[in-house]
Order: C-alpha cells, then sequence, then structure tokens
C-alpha cells in the first residue's frame, strides 16, 4: 500500500512543479510586452523594472499554484487511468480512497500555504510595486504616464496627451480646476518635454508653442489668453508626493490590517464590505488548491484521457468556471446582495460539493 501511495505521489509531484514553470512563465510573458516598453521606450532603468518584476511574481504565484495543482492531477491521474492502472488496482480490492488521499492532504498543505502566503507576501509585494511605480514616475514621469487618457496624478493639475514618444510630449492639454464658480484654467501646447527634480519630488514641464488661459488679477473669473513659445510650470509627480508616504489599498493589507480598517469603519457607521469581501477573498483563492485537487481527481479517472490537450481542455473549463463564480460572487458581496463570509466562498463550495460527490461514487463502486 505504502509503495503505491508513493507511485500516486511521484507520478502527481513531477508534473505540479512542471505546470507551475509553464504556468507561471507564460503569465510572466504576458507582462513582458510591458516590462520591455518600460526599459526600450520609457527609459526606465533595469533596477526599477526587476524591482517591478520581483514585486509582480507572488500575485501571480497566487493563481499559478492552484492551477498547476490542477493540472498536474488531471495529467498523472488521467495518464494512469489511460493505461488501466486505475482498473487493476481497483480490481485488486484495493481503495482508491487510501492512494488518493495523499494528494488531498498535499492540496490541504499548498491551501494552508498560500493561507500565509496570500496574508504576508502578496500584500507586501503589491505595495512595494506601487511604491516602486511612484519612485519610477518620479525618476521618470513620462514612464507614468499613457497617451489617449485623463491623468490626474499630478497635484492640481489634470493632463491629457495625445502622443508620447520617449521622452517627447504631443498635442498637450492640462487642466487647472479653480473651484467651484470659476472657469478651469487651460494650457494647450503642441509640445512638451518632462525634466525631472528627483531630489525634490517635483518635475519641470517644458511646452513648447502653446496658449494659456491667465486669470485676471482684477477679476479672477475672467480670463486673459496669453501666447507663448516657451513655458515652463513645476508639477509635484504624485499626490502622495513621496513613495513612503503612499497610502495603503485594500490589496496591500494583511487581514489584522483589514480588521483593523474594519473596526474604524464600522465605528463611522461605514459599511465595511470592500474590506471583508477582500479578506475571504484571500483565503478562498487559497484553499482553491485544495478544491481544484478535489474536483480534478474523479474527473481525471473517469474521462480516462492520456492526451495533455484533452486535459489542458478540462483544467480551462474547470478554471474558467471557478473564477466567473468568483467574479460573480464578488459582485453580489460588494453591492450587499449576499453577506461577503458567505458569497466569496460559494465556488468553493459549489466544486467542492461536486468533486466529493464525483469521488465518493468513484471510491464506492
Amino acid at each position: 500500500m505504502k509503495i503505491l501511495r508513493n507511485y500516486f505521489l511521484r507520478e502527481f509531484i513531477g508534473p505540479l512543479f512542471l505546470a507551475l514553470c509553464v504556468l507561471t512563465f507564460i503569465m510572466i510573458l504576458g507582462n513582458m510586452v510591458r516590462i520591455a516598453n518600460l526599459v526600450i521606450n520609457k527609459g526606465v532603468d533595469i533596477f526599477s523594472v526587476g524591482k517591478l518584476f520581483m514585486f509582480m511574481l507572488p500575485a501571480l504565484l497566487t493563481y499559478t499554484i492552484p492551477i498547476a495543482a490542477l493540472a498536474a492531477v488531471l495529467l498523472s491521474l488521467g495518464r494512469l487511468s489511460s493505461d488501466n492502472e486505475i482498473v487493476a488496482i481497483k480490481a485488486s480490492g484495493i481503495n482508491l480512497f487510501t492512494l488518493i488521499l495523499p494528494l488531498l492532504i498535499v492540496g490541504l498543505i499548498l491551501s494552508l500555504v498560500l493561507v500565509i502566503f496570500n496574508d504576508a507576501v502578496v500584500p507586501y509585494a503589491h505595495f512595494a510595486m506601487r511604491k516602486t511605480l511612484v519612485e519610477v514616475g518620479i525618476k521618470n514621469p513620462t514612464a507614468y504616464l499613457e497617451p489617449g487618457i485623463f491623468i490626474d496624478s499630478f497635484e492640481k493639475y489634470i493632463i491629457f496627451i495625445y502622443r508620447i514618444e520617449d521622452n517627447k510630449l504631443y498635442n498637450v492639454r492640462i487642466y487647472e480646476p479653480q473651484g467651484e464658480g470659476k472657469p478651469t484654467r487651460t494650457i494647450v501646447a503642441k509640445r512638451g518635454e518632462f525634466i525631472s527634480i528627483p531630489e525634490k519630488n517635483m518635475v519641470k514641464f517644458k511646452l513648447i508653442d502653446g496658449t494659456s488661459d491667465e486669470p485676471d488679477p482684477e477679476n479672477p473669473i475672467n480670463f486673459f489668453k496669453l501666447n507663448f513659445k516657451t513655458y515652463f510650470m513645476n508639477l509635484n509627480v504624485t499626490k502622495a508626493q513621496n513613495k513612503d508616504d503612499v497610502g495603503k489599498k485594500a490589496k496591500d493589507m494583511t487581514i489584522a490590517e483589514l480588521k483593523q480598517e474594519i473596526t474604524k469603519l464600522k465605528e463611522d457607521n461605514i459599511d465595511p464590505a470592500p474590506l471583508i469581501t477582500e479578506i475571504h477573498t484571500k483565503l478562498a483563492i487559497a484553499f482553491s488548491a485544495l478544491i481544484f485537487i478535489l474536483i480534478s481527481i474523479p474527473l481525471a479517472i473517469i474521462t480516462r484521457r492520456r492526451e495533455k490537450s484533452i486535459n489542458l481542455g478540462i483544467a480551462i473549463l474547470i478554471v474558467g468556471l471557478y473564477y466567473l463564480l468568483l467574479i460573480g460572487a464578488q459582485g453580489l458581496s460588494l453591492h450587499g446582495t449576499i453577506n461577503p463570509s458567505i458569497a466569496m466562498w460559494l465556488p468553493n463550495i459549489i466544486f467542492a460539493i461536486l468533486g466529493a460527490f464525483l469521488t465518493y461514487r468513484l471510491c464506492a463502486y
């Protein structure tokens, strides 16, 4: 019996690490275009890009570890089933559950590790990545900007840029709201360029060939239109002004920090549903590793497929359904339709019941 259990584990561990490496590489590859763009087109230094890359990995592993466990079960048990080894084991009178129990224990261990990982490592990495992005924005503001969208990261100003090439900006619009009842000050320029001043957390904005609506000193409601060849503005890089003062979002907090924020919100009679949802999302995704293994064991044996393409299709179907349910549950939770502590566990509960039923039927007959 011990030999068979070890055999099952060996067949599972190899595909687990292979699937983890492949899935993580694929997800990293999806972000490589953005990373390459920062280096090649935005001029961001390799050290800053390397930090962003490292801080990105923990969030990817949160998803790739459970999916890798699912794929590993489908590949390993699918091969054993297609070679009739499962049939031979059952025919010899061995209870199949005693052989798949170690896989469930591995799933439980992975889930418990992910609980700690999602609570401590992922929030730290996510917060550190946001701080690094602010630091990058201070050193190289164009790396922080995207053309074709309104940018409100600069204090007092809203900026719209039609085109960005290297450090050159084209067709720039700058809006400075003056307050309620007053017209917005507007600056329009054909070209622009940032001159970074990192030691002051500021950048000098050089505008070329444009016009500016300047307020009348005697009547601030009225504006004069001024033409300029060159115009300089001092801008704070972000509203935070300092990467050490960047405030934490829900994804940047540990469960303990989220609970503290929930207590504060309740004291102020504010609905803390988004924060409660975040806590249970962290935990539910962690236990998806166990859930995926539980439901993939009977599916791998019942389908009796050793073809990797078939197993890959089953894995995509399971993962797709799970995360669709998770997104739906998140929406219901945030809108207050269902209690967050129940809503975020619904996908796990549904898949666990289905997996337990299929496993029972498989082991009972």
